[in-house]
């Protein structure tokens, strides 16, 4: 059974260690540590009694930037990133946020698949905006209205 919360400031470390097994290149602890405050709506998934995955959503005004969703690798493929994001926008509708921005690697095709599924938009393409085994990666730009 999952259950999606709150990820509180004692629980950082532990989704640290997630975003360290879901991601090639994972940012800087100290960066991740310091995405938490009245600016952020950060959630985490668990199973039973452990952490599977995490939101971490800046908000600033009317809108919001999913800056990092990761769901730990023996997790994937099961559903829990679209329960996890279909959780956080319910979360930010009722704070009336009106649209959610995020970036994915153009390689990232199941998540390319999520977020067409969920209705983003592509914008534009960031380029050369991720670190990659050769060089850079570009990013796709996505948003999603949250309104009607």
């Amino acid at each position: 059974m999952q259950t999606i919360s709150p990820l509180l400031s004692s629980e950082l470390e532990m989704a640290y260690a997630i975003a360290q097994a879901g991601h090639r290149y994972p940012g800087q602890l100290e960066t991740f540590l310091a995405q938490q405050g009245h600016a952020y709506l950060n959630l985490k998934v668990m199973e039973i009694t452990k952490m599977v995955g995490f939101a971490i959503t800046q908000i600033v005004q009317d809108e919001a930037s999913l800056l990092d969703l990761v769901i730990h690798p023996v997790a994937q493929r099961r559903g829990v990133g679209r329960q996890l994001l279909l959780a956080l926008i319910e979360q930010l509708q009722r704070r009336s946020v009106q649209t959610l921005w995020l970036e994915v690697r153009i390689s990232n095709a199941p998540a390319r698949a999520l977020y067409q599924q969920l209705s983003f938009n592509e914008v534009f393409v960031r380029s050369g905006y991720y670190p990659a085994e050769k060089g850079r990666e570009d990013a796709l730009i996505l948003a999603r209205a949250l309104t009607d």
